[in-house]
């Protein structure tokens, strides 16, 4: 991290006000060199930007020396005017430094987790944060960046170390006729630990948040499922037609409804006799779905469905009752009942999502919760304290990997790729 970055942080040109942000150990060079002098600390200050003797623009300059910085360097930012031509110019001028290039994506965010300003808990709630577009995705997200994850995780961590020094102290200490075994306490202390973490485990996944409730319209062909789909979007996503079998492939659409995310997926209808080689593709896309989904609205007939999915009765303008227990009585035609198959939706999910209230977990979290439950699941059957020490040892580490203390660059490149080059 030799080297000096600089990126546009605000949003798409042309703007109002350009953010240039500049970060590395010659931002404060670069600051004076193009203002004239370093201003004050932390103090939006006014100046010309110039590049020799040629005027860039007037712009409004702040410079953040480090390691009290969202980067833990020295950090310089350009409040410009949003044009183009002026945001190339001073890029221009900046670029023509040695030791100094365009950030990569994800830059600015990953010198902050290597420099210790955020854990890697936090960084992955900021890559959340950036793609949030529903009030739910926000809390959840504000959480972990935050740093309520983080701090139940270290939690469990020290709860850990205390246990190790009981532990250690019984190897240490064995000679000594007051302590020659493991305290009991460890075993019990343990047990405490693993429920608290088998409990977090069983919290609904953080992926269901960002990814959103699957939501699928199942049943046979010419059910009504393309025009309830189409009514729930409020749009011609799908193809309607009298015509048996028209839904070929899996259609998806992500909608927010009451501000929760859901993924609304339409299927082919499903039928085993006079079904051709394409629309039996579609059919087995079907069942992969309902075998995914998160919701089954089912639209066939009553009790052929999954067990646990919702009976639609669709058609409800004809005053047809084909079903006698349904969920909801809809009409794609007349919108009759469909308010009320969205506010059940609302209601069912939110089951199913993380409350923003308490940490929610994603599949890389989880896996490292999961080795420290299955560490304490060893250590309980054990009598040695040389192994016992080793498992908790191999707890700690899950948790550091967790924290992102232990770390493959691989992994790293993957979650800062998810951001913005300015980020």
């Amino acid at each position: 991290m030799t080297d000096t970055i600089f990126a546009l942080s605000s949003g798409a040109l042309p703007a109002g006000i350009a953010v240039l942000r500049i970060s590395g150990p010659k931002a404060g060079a670069l600051l004076a060199d193009l203002s004239g002098d370093l201003p004050p600390p932390r103090m939006a200050s006014l100046r010309v930007l110039r590049d020799g003797d040629v005027m860039l623009d007037r712009a409004l300059v702040l410079w953040l020396p480090g390691p009290a910085t969202v980067t833990g360097e020295d950090l310089a930012e350009l409040h410009c005017h949003g044009g183009r031509a002026v945001v190339a110019a001073v890029e221009t001028a900046l670029a023509a430094t040695d030791g100094v290039r365009k950030a990569e994506a994800g830059e600015f965010t990953r010198r902050a987790f290597l420099n210790g300003r955020i854990d890697l808990a936090e960084a992955e709630g900021l890559a959340d944060l950036l793609t949030a577009e529903t009030e739910l995705q926000r809390r959840g997200a504000m959480g972990s960046v935050g740093g309520s994850l983080s701090k139940e995780v270290e939690g469990w961590r020290t709860t850990i170390l205390q246990l190790s020094a009981q532990v250690e102290a019984a190897i240490d200490f064995s000679d000594e006729d007051d302590v020659d075994t493991i305290p009991a306490s460890v075993a019990s202390e343990g047990a405490v630990l693993s429920a608290e973490i088998f409990a977090a485990l069983n919290r609904p996944f953080a992926e269901r948040l960002r990814d959103g409730v699957r939501v699928v319209l199942a049943g046979p062909p010419n059910a009504g499922k393309s025009s309830l789909f189409n009514a729930m979007l409020n749009e011609g996503a799908a193809i309607v037609s009298a015509e048996a079998g028209t839904t070929r492939d899996v259609i998806e659409r992500p909608v927010a409804i009451r501000g929760v995310p859901f993924v609304l997926i339409d299927t082919a209808g499903l039928r085993t006799d006079s079904a051709g080689e394409i629309e039996r593709i579609g059919i087995d896309k079907a069942q992969a779905e309902m075998q995914r989904a998160d919701i089954i609205l089912w639209l066939g007939a009553e009790g052929e469905g999954p067990l646990d999915a919702l009976e639609i009765e669709t058609k409800s303008d004809l005053n047809r009752h084909v079903k006698t227990v349904p969920a909801h009585m809809v009409s794609a035609v007349t919108g009759q009942g469909l308010e009320n198959l969205l506010e059940g939706l609302v209601m069912r999910a939110g089951a199913l999502l993380p409350s923003g209230d308490v940490p929610a977990y994603n599949q890389r979290q989880r896996g490292a919760l999961m080795m420290v439950i299955a560490a304490f699941k060893d250590f309980a059957e054990l009598n040695d304290p040389l192994l016992v020490a080793e498992e908790l040892r191999y707890a700690r580490r899950a948790l550091d990997r967790l924290l992102g203390r232990e770390s493959t660059e691989e992994m790293l490149d993957a979650l800062f790729g998810r951001f913005c080059i300015g980020k």
